[in-house]
Order: C-alpha cells, then sequence, then structure tokens
C-alpha cells in the first residue's frame, strides 16, 4: 500500500510553516519590506509542496490541511490573501483540502484549544518526539498529523476525546482513501 501523502500548512504572510509529505518541515515568507511579493515566495514554496509545477518531485498529494483564518483577528485580511493564493493553487491542481480552525487544532494536539505555543510544542515533543524550528513548522507538523489521523494512518497517538474534536472539521472525500 502507497503511504498517503498529506501536506500542512500554517499560512501567514510573514512565516508560513509547511510540513511536507515526508515530514519534514520548513518557514518560508518574508519580511514587511517585501511586501505583496511574498505572495508570490509562498505560493511557489506551496508549489514545491505539492509536487512541483510538473511533478517532478512526486505526485500530488492525497490532502492539504490548513490552518483556518482566526475568526477575529486583525491579521485576517492579510492572512486571507494567503489563503486566497494558496487555495486557488490547490483548485486549479486538484489537490483536497480541509481549513481546521486554530482552536480545533489545538484541541487535538493538547486537549484545550485555548492552548499556547509552548504547549503545542510540548505535546509535539510528548507526542511524535519532534522539535521545530519555530512555531510555524510545528503548527504545520500537527496540521498534517491532524489530516494523517483522519485519514487513518496517524503519525502520533492522542486521546480518543483529542482525536474526536476533528469531527468538528468539514472533511473532504480523498479519492481512494475513504
Amino acid at each position: 500500500m502507497t503511504p498517503l501523502r498529506v501536506v500542512g500548512l500554517d499560512l501567514s504572510i510573514t512565516a508560513t510553516g509547511i510540513a511536507y509529505r515526508d515530514g519534514s518541515t520548513g518557514t518560508v515568507g518574508g519580511p514587511a519590506d517585501h511586501g505583496d511579493r511574498r505572495l508570490l515566495t509562498i505560493e511557489q514554496a506551496v508549489t514545491i509542496a505539492l509536487g512541483g509545477e510538473d511533478y517532478r518531485l512526486g505526485p500530488l498529494p492525497d490532502l492539504v490541511v490548513l490552518e483556518d483564518l482566526p475568526t477575529h483577528a486583525r491579521a485576517a485580511g492579510i492572512t486571507g490573501m494567503v489563503h486566497g493564493v494558496v487555495r486557488a493553487r490547490l483548485l486549479r491542481r486538484g489537490v483536497p483540502y480541509v481549513a481546521l480552525p486554530p482552536a480545533t487544532l489545538k484541541a487535538y494536539a493538547t486537549g484545550k484549544g485555548t492552548a499556547d505555543k509552548t504547549a503545542m510544542a510540548m505535546a509535539a515533543y510528548k507526542r511524535g518526539g519532534c522539535e521545530f524550528a519555530d512555531d510555524n513548522q510545528c503548527d504545520a507538523a500537527w496540521l498534517r498529523w491532524a489530516g494523517l489521523d483522519w485519514l487513518g494512518a496517524p503519525e502520533v497517538t492522542v486521546p480518543a476525546a483529542q482525536r474526536d474534536r476533528l469531527n468538528k472539521a468539514k472533511w473532504p472525500t480523498v479519492k481512494g482513501v475513504l
């Protein structure tokens, strides 16, 4: 059986965290003086995470899991631009995706929907034995792990009550998986 290919994306104009299908992570974005050109950097990085323009880097992912826009944050407008660029890329490539609310992701990872960055990092270390260069990569890894768990191929184990939080999302049908 072919391993599932899931990508996690913690989208931000300054520091987008990416968890690639192989479990490695990275951060892309840039300083404010780069302005909207950061959108192009993020789009290019997401294209690579999807397998590249001509699929030389591998077949398309089975699923991409995004952290959804914060509902009442000042930065939601700017982050919304990043979401627009990335979602358009996913739609053009025909890649199924789901947007998990931040509270759902935090509750899945830690059991508490209001967990801070330190709690997320501690949970990643406790459950997956992983440490990350920054909190964006940590969140992206948790997004990827949530997608793999939802598809029945968990890489980390969380208590059933935490896993049940994933039921709050509207998951897409993943061809050949569910």
